[in-house]
């Protein structure tokens, strides 16, 4: 635990959250400042700055609860649609974003963005020799 971190700080109670689920290895409350209504994050209770941190059970647990909210939101707002995403722009502290989505670009990139928020752009494709070389750095790391 963090004492200078938000998310720690509302693990240990001492700042509110509107708590949706709390277990031994994560809790998840409402986003302060939701893409929709619903936005929920969901963070492991122990202080992980990087999503590539947290031990593969925590992680396990985080994925199942995301699949159990987006049912769950599925239900209430009747959107085809459910987000699951990590971040970790604002808070150094690892959590997971589930979005009931609205609209298609309720998490889109700028990249997606080029023909307005109306239309749907994909951005360029590299051609297949350049795609090949990112493969193969990638799998070298791995």
């Amino acid at each position: 635990m963090s004492d200078d971190c938000i998310f720690c700080r509302i693990v240990a109670g001492k700042l509110p959250a509107h708590r949706l689920y709390e277990d031994d290895l994560c809790l998840a409350f409402l986003d302060l400042h939701p893409i929709r209504a619903g936005h929920t994050l969901i963070i492991p209770k122990k202080h992980h700055v990087w999503f590539e941190d947290i031990p593969p059970a925590t992680s396990a647990r985080i994925m199942a609860l995301g699949q159990q909210f987006a049912r769950a939101m599925k239900g209430e707002w009747g959107v085809e649609r459910v987000s699951f995403f990590y971040t970790g722009i604002h808070v150094p502290h690892a959590h997971a974003h589930i979005v009931p989505m609205h609209h298609p670009h309720d998490v889109s990139s700028a990249a997606y963005l080029k023909d307005g928020i109306d239309g749907f752009s994909l951005p360029p494709s590299p051609d297949d020799s350049e795609l090949t070389k990112v493969a193969t750095r990638l799998r070298q790391r791995l």
